[in-house]
């Protein structure tokens, strides 16, 4: 699908264009079901291509669109967006979410009937490996997009050498450049990584830290868990979901950040990569695959009701 690269909006992320080709496509592929992801922008084609063409639909929640607003001085449009949420996902035969918490946030929108999809980790590609560490010292890892959103103003304290650490920043964004001035010299900042290197990242860490409280799940944590790796990450819905019922997993508030060293290295003294890989192993995308067949069958066999 072709896209634009808007510069001015969300760091010159790349936004696929909802073109009329949608409609061929579909015909040419006469799907059963339709699944569309995020139903904004080309997702909103695809939708509107698939109930024109009279095709089931299912459409999952994967973005708080209206809190990102928020954090790029968007507020006035949060209305706006509520309203579009509920009337895209309302033309869904069944909608779908990643996590309890993205259920309550599409409640919010007043959007109900949600059914909970919940996302696996590929179990082989992430696992524990004795290989040397990134760096000579102890390691807290943070993977994901570098926005301002994400929170990462939280982690300085386990990027100043002073406290023992060299804190390893994975992926990229329009934050970049300011964190690079920011933080201190001995912050690794990779860049993007993506299969076997990313996993390999993983099993050189010695912590995983997960600042934000804006994610509806947080894809990297189980991934970091499967790696064998203990979480410290920001009190939020998302994250309580996917590390209540594990010991390897600590939360510290938003407003005391400054408390992070003392958890890192408490983490990172124990004994937690048993434990971490253990609550993992529940997460496979094995169970994953076979959740989301069984609510694709239920949307053929007309199971469910049209949301609206």
């Amino acid at each position: 699908m072709p896209t634009i690269c808007a510069k001015l909006l969300y760091g010159g992320k790349r936004w696929g264009l909802p073109l009329p080709r949608v409609r061929r496509h579909l015909r040419e592929f006469d799907p059963d079901v339709v699944h569309v992801v995020n139903p904004v922008l080309p997702g909103a084609a695809g939708l509107a291509a698939a109930r024109s063409q009279g095709r089931r639909v299912v459409a999952s929640y994967h973005t708080d669109i209206a809190r990102y607003a928020r954090h790029y001085r968007l507020g006035p449009a949060v209305p706006l967006i509520r309203s579009l949420l509920r009337g895209l996902h309302g033309r869904a035969h069944l909608n779908l979410a990643t996590s309890w918490a993205a259920i309550e946030d599409l409640a919010g929108h007043g959007i109900t009937g949600v059914r909970l999809w919940p996302r696996g980790v590929d179990l082989h590609r992430f696992h524990p490996a004795p290989v040397p560490r990134l760096t000579g010292r102890p390691s807290p890892l943070y993977v994901g997009r570098l926005a301002a959103e994400r929170g990462l103003h939280r982690l300085a304290p386990l990027a100043t050498a002073a406290g023992g650490f060299r804190l390893v920043l994975i992926g990229d964004g329009p934050a970049r450049a300011q964190l690079e001035r920011t933080l201190p010299p001995g912050t690794v900042f990779t860049g993007m990584l993506h299969g076997d290197a990313l996993a390999e990242a993983y099993r050189t860490a010695d912590l995983f830290v997960f600042s934000s409280t804006t994610d509806t799940l947080g894809l990297v944590l189980p991934e970091a868990l499967a790696s064998g790796l203990p979480v410290l990450a920001a009190e939020s819905p998302a994250a309580r979901a996917t590390l209540s019922g594990t010991t390897a997993a600590r939360f510290f508030p938003v407003d005391r950040s400054a408390d992070l060293a003392v958890h890192a290295r408490a983490l990172i003294r124990g004994d937690h990569r048993t434990e971490a890989r253990r609550h993992a192993a529940e997460s496979g995308w094995d169970a994953a695959t076979a959740g989301l067949l069984a609510l694709y069958r239920e949307v053929l066999t007309g199971a469910t009701a049209l949301s609206a």
